[in-house]
């Protein structure tokens, strides 16, 4: 069994904590710099670990030994893969001098009791310019649950489970390297999408090629979670998160898709909003069925809104946020299903309105001044929408009037990174890790250079393209299945094995919806 120690975020004498378990048998080598505290070993053997930094090297070296012992014998999981790494991951929730730490670095007190300004109650002001520290953090937080519906997804055509995602729910986050997300969160739904746009379909689905495919005419597009007992501690009220996964196709799909706007009947019948009309594509993702999928017979419209009404009335006597997060075409996707939640009320119960907040990045524009105008009458419902905008990137700039943005901006410029590929292309400027890149760090005071303020592994821009420069000894895409998920079998014969689908089939039965 390989164990792997991270930095914890925090280190006091006067530390107390509270152990969550979280058993993985990754097949993914774990990424760098996430602050996770890799051990099985119970509080009262790892107190050296909590201790001030003038802590002995005597003391630390017991602790260290005293965890690999535990660790061997406690450790029962399985492999899923052919040569995966086994770790035991413990996450500790400290409070420190009156403040909690996540694993993604310190969520102050002040920050879990700012968390309403944070999503935007008051729609950012004073916040973005410069960005606020906490809220730097909150939209990385958020992004990297959009990333993980991009790191999940099966992209394989030779598969049979092509368009679907690689792995369950149960342990979603830690699939994705997520440790901080899965101790805060547990994913309760996946989402599945068709659509009868075909332009739209193209620059969005993967259409396997094995006689035997699972997911010919629809696609895995997203999931939603919610926050855990302990996440909520942490958080500040109980969090439902729908994560929506954006195109799979470079970005020559702006070259070809189709700008026809409609109206969306579905999401709004009255006659007042019947000049509000949307892109054709993305109401065509969101509202279409396919009678003859197994996964689409309801929309991913049905699928969302039935369950973000089921877990608003199971916390319904709690504080319960909504938050719809997504890039590029998923942006487009949280921007609309956002409005469609607080539009209709399904943020709502007998006796209180929860906040809706989309963080939407890299969207491309959703609808024409009418809708941006019928969303801003939503923000009466609760509604905030906070589109981050990277300067060079294209695609928030699609389509052109008579499209508008809508919600408040947050704009970076990757530009300034000096660890980033100059002057860079078209692909890099829209690509979401390195948005995160750009969220994370910022232009000095002197404009001449670029610092982190939120500390973030560099290598993690080259996950899925080649944007970081050679210097630094990354390879480009680097995310990828262990063997391209293919296993070498007892019988000496290898095999693909590229998905744990032992909740799909349950994702497929979705409850009607009422408006």
């Amino acid at each position: 069994m390989s164990v792997t120690e991270f930095p914890m975020a925090c280190e006091s004498a006067n530390a107390t904590a509270t152990p969550l378990m979280i058993v993985s048998d990754w097949s993914m080598q774990l990424r760098t710099n996430q602050y996770a505290f890799v051990s099985s070993c119970p509080i009262s053997q790892c107190h050296a670990n909590f201790t001030s930094p003038s802590s002995s090297r005597q003391a630390h070296k017991q602790a260290q030994e005293s965890r690999s012992r535990h660790c061997r014998r406690v450790y029962k999981g399985r492999a899923w893969a052919s040569q995966p790494l086994h770790v035991v991951v413990q996450v500790w929730t400290t409070a420190v001098l009156g403040e909690q730490w996540s694993l993604v670095g310190p969520i102050t007190a002040t920050a879990a009791a700012r968390w309403k300004e944070l999503h935007g109650e008051r729609s950012w002001e004073g916040l973005l310019r410069p960005l606020d520290l906490e809220l730097r953090r909150k939209v990385i937080w958020y992004g990297e649950m959009a990333q993980a519906t991009y790191d999940a997804f099966n992209h394989e055509r030779h598969s049979p489970h092509a368009g679907l995602s690689r792995f369950g729910r149960k342990r979603f986050f830690e699939r994705v390297m997520l440790p901080g997300h899965a101790a805060a969160y547990r994913v309760t739904r996946f989402l599945y999408a068709t659509s009868s746009a075909h332009a739209a379909k193209a620059v969005a689905f993967v259409k396997g090629g094995h006689p035997r495919s699972r997911c010919r005419e629809s696609n895995w597009i997203g999931y939603v979670a919610v926050a855990t007992d302990a996440g909520k501690s942490v958080l500040g009220r109980r969090d439902v998160v729908v994560a929506w996964r954006g195109t799979i196709q470079a970005l020559e799909w702006t070259n070809n898709l189709e700008f026809a706007m409609v109206h969306p009947s579905g999401i709004l019948g009255d006659a007042t909003g019947a000049d509000a009309i949307v892109h054709r594509g993305w109401l065509s993702i969101y509202t279409s069925t396919d009678p003859a999928s197994t996964h689409n017979k309801d929309s991913a419209r049905s699928q969302v809104l039935a369950e973000v009404r089921k877990l608003v009335d199971t916390y319904k006597d709690e504080e319960v946020s909504i938050t719809v997060t997504g890039h590029s075409l998923g942006a487009a996707l949280a921007t609309l299903s956002a409005f469609d939640i607080a539009e209709n009320g399904y943020n709502c119960t007998a006796s209180a309105t929860f906040p809706v907040t989309a963080f939407a990045f890299a969207s491309p524009r959703v609808g024409g001044a009418s809708f941006k105008k019928r969303l801003d009458t939503a923000a009466a419902a609760g509604l905030r929408v906070l589109r981050v905008r990277n300067a060079r990137d294209i695609v928030p700039g699609y389509p052109a009037l008579p499209y508008h943005d809508v919600g408040a901006e947050l704009v970076i410029d990757t530009s300034a990174s000096p660890y980033l590929k100059a002057p860079g292309d078209e692909n890099l400027w829209h690509n979401l890790e390195c948005y995160l890149h750009g969220v994370a760090g910022a232009p000095t005071a002197s404009g001449q250079g670029f610092e982190h303020v939120v500390e973030r592994d560099v290598a993690l821009v080259n996950k899925s393209y080649d944007a970081l420069k050679e210097e630094h000894g990354v390879p480009a895409a680097w995310w990828v299945p262990w063997n391209r998920g293919m296993v070498k079998g007892g019988d000496g014969r290898w095999r693909l094995v590229d998905c744990e689908d032992e909740d799909d089939r349950e994702d497929a039965a979705v409850p009607p919806v009422n408006k």
